[in-house]
């Protein structure tokens, strides 16, 4: 790689580091989703439970612990020993960059420098690429290593189609089979089976289209198959040989196949249609087209050693332009195949979709420099790149403004603070009355508070925060305890009382 795209490269992947790293914790923590995976770094970071941390004492990890190592391990190298909105989401902005970093290189080597710089500006552009890039949750690092996989695994295609046995073995790179089956299972820590459910389904898929079967046989390289299966299956047997059951059951029974069947809840099969085609519009309205274009199509991609619009010289070494079309082939089919198995799935999220933003950006990038009549080209090039800085001027100002006026009336953080003023770290605390996930309290209290079930005349000594309409229901019939501190402050309103002995103050 010459200069100039190094720099590009560079270039835009400051650019996604300003997008994901600025005002990172500006807004608070104050969803479920984000808090409780917190609430399990806290325990990782602050409390050295690398293995099986817990939520409030009891309740398992809802996710592989992927996120959650990641979390542990920039902060042991930044030396930061308590838990932040924003080193708990910095793992994902970390994973964001480096995500289309990637995706710019395999981008580069297969269409070009144009292509490579149209793929990050996509990504940059991408409001979910970008939103999620500034979320403590599991779903930017399964992002990144299903495509991870997914370049992978175009690495180390043969380029021959027909080519099989010690033919494809030779033209084949078996370091990046390797690092394939490495990125299936480093998935698999990411967030359960479908870390490489879905790529590897999209790579079986694309072989069988593309008439390969016999490379497959050349791909289950009995070391590559014990990799990666040694990476999945790390975590999960360690609970299982440390009688962690109900890790496993929470993690396999719960997580996987109660979404998937419906355990947990349903939606309706139609409910991806609006995300797919809004979650970052215009370029996710353009995504479809471009996908399916790129599956019907039997016109060559365009190679790294043919004349850009944009100055890419004709000397540069090439590759073969069926090998561009066999990639963006495959990250259609990738990008289908996730859609449809969500779209099956019972229950849903829309950061479900966040793993083919990678693939889509090659789709869309290779959409625009091939797909235009020659004359058009250049024009094409330069309104989509416009058009992507527009959208990247509106991610950097609009996503910070709103996650801080998404949590400015709805975080519990002013209460969790005045509460510590109040109640020492050997102090019982209870929770009690609430009807909704306390993870964002407790990420706050930095400690366990167990809930409290059955009537509040049962309840232990010690204090207890409780919503306040609850304690104006209850107050009167429970008149041994002491309202301790009122707390008023947006949609939170919350009483903390005590009962029995006096306890020791900060």
């Amino acid at each position: 790689m010459t200069a100039k795209p190094a720099a590009a490269i560079i270039a835009i992947a400051l650019i996604i580091a300003v997008l994901t790293l600025h005002r990172l914790g500006a807004g608070d923590v104050c969803t479920g989703n984000e808090a409780v995976e917190g609430v399990f770094v806290q325990q990782m970071v602050e409390h050295g439970h690398l293995l099986f941390p817990v939520e409030n004492g009891n309740v398992p990890m809802y996710k592989p612990p992927l996120f959650h190592w990641t979390a542990v391990a920039i902060d042991r190298v930044l030396d930061i020993r308590k838990v932040t909105a924003a080193n708990l989401r910095l793992p994902s902005a970390l994973y964001a960059i480096a995500g289309a970093v990637l995706t710019m290189l395999l981008a580069y080597e297969i269409l070009g420098l144009d292509a490579a710089v149209l793929a990050g500006l996509t990504l940059a552009a991408s409001y979910q690429y970008i939103s999620q890039g500034r979320f403590g949750r599991v779903d930017m690092t399964l992002c990144f290593f299903e495509s991870l996989a997914l370049f992978a695994f175009l690495w180390w295609i043969p380029r021959d189609p027909a080519s099989s046995g010690r033919a494809a073995r030779f033209e084949s790179n078996l370091s990046a089979l390797y690092l394939m089956a490495a990125a299936l299972g480093l998935g698999v820590l990411a967030k359960g089976p479908v870390g490489a459910i879905l790529p590897g389904a999209a790579i079986l898929i694309f072989m069988i289209v593309e008439r390969r079967g016999r490379q497959i046989l050349t791909m289950l390289d009995p070391g590559a198959i014990i990799l990666g299966a040694a990476i999945a299956s790390s975590w999960y047997l360690a609970c299982y040989f440390g009688g962690r059951f109900a890790f496993l059951n929470r993690q396999l029974d719960t997580e996987n196949v109660g979404r998937f069947f419906g355990s947990l809840g349903a939606m309706a099969p139609w409910y991806y249609v609006k995300p797919v085609l809004l979650n970052s519009a215009p370029l996710s309205l353009l995504l479809p087209i471009a996908a399916a274009t790129a599956l019907i199509t039997s016109s060559p991609g365009r190679g790294r050693g043919a004349p850009s619009d944009a100055g890419e010289g004709a000397g540069t070494p090439t590759t073969s332009d069926s090998r561009a079309r066999s990639a963006v082939r495959l990250f259609a089919i990738f990008y289908f195949a996730t859609v449809i198995f969500f779209s099956i799935a019972a229950y849903k999220r829309r950061s479900y979709l966040l793993p083919v933003w990678p693939a889509a950006a090659v789709i869309l990038a290779w959409w625009i420099v091939t797909i235009p009549p020659i004359a058009y080209r250049r024009v094409a090039t330069w309104t989509f790149a416009a058009l992507c800085a527009c959208l990247i001027v509106f991610n950097f100002i609009y996503i910070p403004r709103a996650e801080v006026r998404a949590c400015r009336d709805d975080s519990f953080r002013p209460a969790a603070d005045e509460i510590a003023r109040v109640v020492a770290p050997a102090d019982p605390l209870y929770l009690y009355g609430f009807q909704e996930e306390v993870a964002p309290l407790l990420f706050y209290l930095d400690r366990d508070a167990p809930i409290l079930q059955g009537h509040l005349s049962d309840a232990p000594p010690g204090f207890i925060i409780l919503p306040a309409h609850v304690w104006k229901k209850d107050q009167s019939d429970n008149p041994d305890f002491e309202p301790v501190l009122t707390s008023d402050h947006g949609n939170r309103r919350l009483v903390l009382i005590k009962r029995g002995k006096s306890y020791a103050s900060r």
